[in-house]
């Protein structure tokens, strides 16, 4: 009589552990029917600027936050920045530069940022407000994602976000901060690039030519 050896369970997908349902042009819609817009805002080099403008900036900033009738969510995304490209770049410049002093400069430049590189961690920074959308907006049927239609979800989504986003746009552009949509396709890269760190700000093929879930690196 032979034993039969135990099998292990059938472990989740990955993708069981990821709550985003869908992504519809500009609108990250959740497995709860939850829903959100992502706005990146331009970065600005505080240190850079004189007395007067930090605190300009700061009350600005004070005021923007204060002026909300709706929640956010305040995204930072601190990642090392990959430079391999701009070195090939330089590398190509090198050998296609035919003034002497120029290519030695150059050649000096690039071992400059070699040995920054090298001594320090460049980081890039990027900002981001996310304005949610709760399914509880939708009334008593709202608390129960199962009975809703996806379509029928992102386009309430839509019309509650909207009106909050472009409001937040015109909030971010007094304070001399410059606000961008995101859509589809660099909602899938930032959320590709959060879920796999390791990425280092990979770009994606258009999002419509992919055919399956993209989860890991290729």
């Amino acid at each position: 009589m032979t034993t039969q050896r135990p099998t292990s369970p059938v472990k989740a997908s990955t993708q069981s552990f990821i709550e985003i349902e869908e992504i519809k042009d500009d609108v990250v819609l959740m497995k709860d029917f939850s829903a959100a817009t992502v706005i990146e805002v331009s970065a600005v080099n505080f240190w850079l600027l004189s007395t007067e403008e930090q605190s300009s900036m700061i009350y600005s900033y004070a005021g923007l936050l204060n002026s909300l009738s709706f929640p956010v969510q305040i995204l930072i995304v601190s990642k090392k920045m990959d430079i391999s490209a701009y070195l090939d770049y330089l590398e190509e410049r090198i050998t296609r530069v035919g003034v002497e002093l120029i290519k030695t400069r150059l050649v000096s430049y690039r071992e400059f940022i070699k040995n920054i590189v090298k001594k320090n961690t460049v980081l890039e920074k990027r900002f981001f407000f996310i304005v949610p959308f709760s399914p509880l907006e939708l009334g008593v049927s709202g608390a129960q994602p199962g009975s809703l239609n996806r379509e029928y979800v992102v386009s309430r989504a839509k019309t509650s976000l909207y009106p909050k986003r472009d409001n937040l746009l015109r909030l971010l552009s007094k304070t001399g901060l410059t606000g961008s949509i995101l859509y589809s396709q660099q909602l899938s890269e930032l959320f590709y690039n959060l879920y796999n760190p390791s990425s280092t700000g990979r770009r994606m093929a258009p999002v419509e030519s992919y055919t399956d879930v993209v989860m890991t690196q290729q």
